[in-house]
């Protein structure tokens, strides 16, 4: 896998249930197919079974020979480490942006479209420009984001570029995180076209410049938001991260005073393969069968790391405004990324056939569980802070990811051809033009 992370990380979750449960279509299957003694045994069973398939209804799994579950309840502890409930710190997170909760609510029709289009923004990477890649719907164009009990303005550039002038403003993480900043770079485009000032050669790190406003935007590469490296390190080969969990990343920590708004966002990355480091000792791995490690799961992992990095931002003396981005969930279906996992819904779902759960639920809820804490410390620092809790929207639209159309006319030559989807990545324009829209709503009210 490149750097880039065109594509969700190995190891990512599939929607099934786990392969140890059995549906009610393959017990009555098995019924059938016994003779009276076996359909005895089965029947006497039956309550034992039942609880099983109604105990293990919402979870997910791995494939089987490759992944193995790690969930928290189950996995050894990194130092110790315990599982608060989520009920005693969401209480101190304030959803509430003006007044409402505008992370909660349905997408509605709306005919105007998006304020942009592929041909008048020229900063979309060639894997979400969906529309040039041939996707022949455009119906996911289309809708708007309608909270329960208020209204969401749309993003108003030339309102933002007034709000931010003179500031920088960076985003920092993953491939999400590089498509949010995309988004937001085409829509500011259309009120003047930046320059670019800074590019590290392989455009991990880059500052556009808005020299109107005086304002920079930038993008800051850290999928793991903590220190971490496919190199060889240690005896442990090239290939397999290895993550120091204790250590800021230092392609962000050096330079956080620099911004005066950071949007910070992580997860994904942390279901690759990966051995963990404390203290500059390894203190266990997620998913290294060759290795003689203690499996501790990248939950634990992601734990850790998150409690880095907000001890970092207490101590670091910043005095800006942090947005903490919540999970992205992806939409595949029928398989994995890697093994013909589709995308193919052209609607959004409705807010009351969704739930959060799985894997996607209990990243969510390790997220709010620290940044609850991170909230009652708020004696201790002097930066703003704040959740964009982008996950209800998200999830609600399996049908605005590139799918097949992260490629360019991927069946051009063959209407059958078997094409890698991608449905964790958003296409531009999108839905994902409405985080900005909450961003900017969230900046107008601090």
């Amino acid at each position: 896998m490149t750097t880039h992370y065109k594509y969700p990380p190995a190891g990512h979750f599939d929607s099934a249930r786990s392969l140890r449960t059995l549906t009610s279509e393959e017990l009555w299957r098995l019924v059938s197919q016994r003779k009276s003694f076996g359909v005895l045994c089965v029947l006497l069973l039956l309550p034992l079974i039942l609880m099983r398939i109604f105990s293990h209804s919402s979870s997910v799994s791995y494939h089987a020979k490759k992944y193995p579950e790690t969930w928290p309840r189950s996995s050894p502890s990194i130092q110790g480490l315990t599982i608060p409930s989520i009920s005693d710190v969401v209480k101190h997170i304030d959803f509430n942006v003006g007044g409402c909760n505008i992370w909660r609510g349905d997408w509605i029709p709306h005919s105007s479209g998006p304020a942009y289009s592929n041909k008048s923004c020229r900063f979309i990477q060639e894997h979400q420009n969906c529309i040039k890649n041939g996707r022949p719907d455009i119906g996911y164009l289309y809708w708007r984001w309608k909270p329960y009990d208020c209204e969401l303005p749309l993003f108003d550039a030339n309102a933002y570029l007034e709000i931010v002038s003179g500031k920088k403003w960076a985003f920092i993480g993953d491939s999400i995180a590089r498509n949010h900043f995309q988004s937001f770079l085409c829509s500011l485009s259309q009120v003047e076209i930046p320059e670019c000032i800074y590019n590290d050669g392989v455009d991990r790190n880059v500052h556009w410049y808005f020299k109107s406003y005086n304002f920079t935007l930038a993008i800051l590469w850290a999928p793991f938001l903590v220190k971490g490296t496919e190199d060889e390190v240690e005896g442990y080969a090239q290939g397999i991260e290895k993550l120091h969990l204790d250590i800021v990343d230092e392609s962000w920590a050096p330079f956080l005073h620099k911004y005066d708004y950071i949007v910070l966002s992580s997860g994904q990355w942390y279901l690759k393969s990966s051995v963990y480091f404390m203290q500059n000792k390894v203190v266990g791995c997620h998913y290294c069968p060759t290795l003689n490690l203690t499996e501790v799961g990248f939950y634990n992992a992601y734990r850790e790391a998150l409690k880095t990095v907000f001890d970092f931002l207490v101590s670091s003396g910043y005095k800006g405004v942090v947005f903490f981005r919540t999970f992205t969930p992806d939409h595949f279906e029928n398989g994995r990324w890697d093994n013909g996992g589709n995308c193919t819904r052209t609607v959004p779902f409705k807010s009351k056939t969704m739930t959060l759960q799985g894997m996607t639920l209990e990243m969510y809820k390790m997220q709010l569980e620290e940044f609850g804490k991170l909230v009652q410390r708020d004696a201790e620092y002097s930066f703003k802070l704040r959740l964009a809790d982008t996950i209800h929207a998200s999830i609600l639209r399996p049908d605005a990811h590139p799918g097949p159309y992260r490629y360019f006319q991927p069946f051009a030559h063959d209407k059958n051809a078997k094409v890698q989807n991608d449905c964790l990545h958003w296409c531009l324009p999108g839905a994902i033009d409405t985080w900005s829209a909450m961003l900017l709503d969230v900046l107008r009210h601090l």
